[in-house]
């Protein structure tokens, strides 16, 4: 994936900065609890966000510290603009030819993800490095095919959240 996107980290927020209301914010831990393959709207927030590496739409976050190597591999595509991404989060920003959610998909699942976990560093956390993701191999359709192939999966992840609320 190294050819394919530009890779960063979240700026330092904890738990402990979160608020009733402020600026929305992504905490590498909500990964685990609270999201799925796509984000487009957030229900935490921060008061400040003077340190803040926001979402500029379209970025795939990957947690950088977890309690299990397979859980790691766990990615998400932030979909929208003006999303603070907090602390212990990889960002990969991908070129126009790699649809995020697809890329979100092909992380968290089969070989990659596989290898992700192989790669992940520690004994009580272990630690998962952009120099890590750089080293995916990606196998990727047509973006038209990306794009149905996120969609689909999108509209599946909400369909199980509906019926696990009911």
């Amino acid at each position: 994936m190294g050819d394919l996107a530009n890779f960063s980290k979240g700026s330092g927020y904890s738990k402990s900065d979160l608020t009733d209301s402020g600026h929305p914010i992504i905490l590498y831990g909500q990964l685990y609890t609270n999201y799925q393959t796509e984000i487009s709207q957030v229900n935490t927030f921060v008061s400040n966000d003077n340190k803040a590496v926001k979402s500029q739409g379209n970025e795939v976050i990957v947690p950088a510290s977890g309690e299990a190597a397979e859980d790691i591999a766990r990615a998400s595509a932030v979909t929208i603009q003006g999303i603070i991404i907090g602390g212990d989060l990889n960002i990969i920003k991908t070129n126009p030819n790699i649809n995020s959610v697809f890329l979100a998909l092909s992380i968290s699942n089969g070989s990659q993800q596989k290898l992700l976990a192989s790669k992940a560093q520690g004994k009580s956390v272990v630690h998962l490095r952009n120099n890590d993701l750089k080293e995916v191999l990606l196998t990727y359709p047509k973006i038209q095919e990306q794009q149905k192939i996120g969609t689909f999966f999108t509209a599946l992840d909400r369909y199980i959240t509906i019926h696990q609320h009911k």
